[in-house]
């Protein structure tokens, strides 16, 4: 199963004028469903149902059966499920958005979801019905309401947040233990130069150039009243500590390299000391580096936990809305999502029940590190939050980064960096 999505806008930011003149309502109220739903509406019918990358060995008969129970408790329903592959559901979706063939229950992460409701694609579920929106997570469900489409657009299915995770076996180089594992983001800096002085740079802690998201969990402001704001004085003093880790060695030259497989790679090859990954690494460990499930201790992230969605959205086209409605509402009920999660591990419900016992989440699980991160992740999954706003594009993310890329070689000054990045987004808007 793929990670909380981290997927690329592309096609959606190129595309989105074309979607938009396909589309025969603009945003606003009326770019939601005006048929609601009513919970006690006998629903009967013929609908699709789409998921991303889920159809395989793993969680086809978790489907099959959820799709079953449904349609005998609803005689006179018909569930046909479609699952597209990972890579290019962007442009999938958009296709069939362009032909007036959404799906009509569809997995949508946020980002998909925004450009959809932006030009009526998508039924508003607030409209629909506001009551069941308070069942679920208040940062899932914030994370389906965008800033210039009135309404909601997404029911919160799976949820995940990052987590800490340290190799100690890496800090015994440098003579430490984990009474010295960090506990905020300037302990961090000055561990991994220390650690880096007594390596002679053999061991490396920093492992990956700072994102628009790092600034985020840093507590930074990014985007207000309709603007980018991130050029403050605390986002300099954060470029400039990796700056200086890359100059003391603290850092990989590779990571400022397109060619760097990231950190949580890097970490199970035993190339860094620490990296952020969900609960979920614990199981990646555990199949791709089991050597180091032993020596891995895991920690709560510092400052603002990120929340990654995956969320059920419903075609405002769709011609049997009440019972597109009541199949979104089921696959996210409490009991359904509590089930897939027992699949998934790693990821957490988004109703607010579910996560009111996250012991049942641990059920059958064997690997002790995996029991440990699932239980830290449950503590600050229902208060984390989407670490990029909804505005925010790959264009963006990408000269984000080479900016400040520049700046933590220490070619431009941070301060010239942020305010290059800065002037960009706000161009791009």
């Amino acid at each position: 199963m793929k990670r909380i999505f981290k997927a690329s806008l592309a096609v959606f930011a190129a595309a989105s004028l074309t979607l938009g003149l396909a589309a025969c309502t603009g945003g606003g109220k009326e770019a939601g469903g005006e048929t609601g739903g009513d919970k006690g509406t006998q629903a009967g019918g013929t609908i699709t149902f789409q998921t991303w990358s889920l159809k395989n060995d793993r969680f086809t008969p978790y489907f099959e059966k959820l799709i079953a129970d449904f349609e005998k408790e609803n005689p006179g329903t018909t569930i046909k499920w479609l699952d597209q592959p990972g890579e290019g559901y962007e442009a999938k979706i958009l296709q069939q958005a362009n032909s007036n063939e959404l799906p009509d229950v569809v997995n949508l992460p946020p980002e998909f979801a925004y450009k959809l409701a932006k030009v009526g694609k998508l039924n508003d579920l607030e409209a629909a019905d506001s009551a069941i929106l308070n069942d679920y997570v208040k940062g899932g469900v914030e994370a389906y309401k965008f800033p210039d489409v009135e309404g909601s657009y997404g029911y919160p299915w799976y949820l995940g947040t990052d987590l800490n995770w340290w190799n100690l076996e890496q800090f015994k180089k440098a003579g430490l233990d984990e009474s010295r594992i960090p506990k905020s983001g300037d302990e961090l800096f000055a561990l991994a130069e220390e650690i880096a002085a007594k390596t002679n740079g053999e061991v490396k802690i920093i492992s990956e150039s700072p994102k628009m998201g790092t600034m985020s969990n840093a507590g930074i402001t990014m985007f207000k009243d309709g603007k980018w704001v991130f050029h403050t004085p605390e986002a300099e003093k954060l470029i400039g500590q990796y700056a200086a880790a890359f100059k003391s060695g603290a850092m990989p030259a590779e990571a400022l390299t397109g060619d760097w497989l990231g950190n949580s790679a890097s970490y199970k090859q035993g190339k860094v000391a620490w990296t952020t990954a969900s609960a979920g690494y614990a199981s990646e460990l555990e199949k791709d580096a089991p050597s180091l499930l032993a020596a891995t201790k895991v920690t709560p992230r510092f400052g603002q936990s990120p929340l990654f969605v995956q969320g059920i959205s419903v075609a405002k086209e769709s011609k049997s809305p009440e019972l597109a409605l009541k199949f979104a509402q089921y696959v996210t009920n409490d009991a359904n999502q509590v089930a897939f999660l027992k699949i998934a591990r790693g990821f957490f419900p988004g109703t607010k029940a579910s996560n009111e016992n996250p012991a049942v989440l641990l059920e059958g699980i064997t690997n002790e590190l995996q029991k440990t991160a699932t239980e830290e992740a449950a503590k600050t999954v229902t208060t984390a939050y989407l670490e990029n706003p909804i505005q925010y594009t790959q264009e963006m993310d990408k000269y984000f980064q080479q900016q400040v890329s520049l700046a933590v070689r220490g070619d431009i000054s941070p301060a010239e960096a942020l305010e290059k990045a800065q002037k960009y987004c706000n161009d791009q808007m």
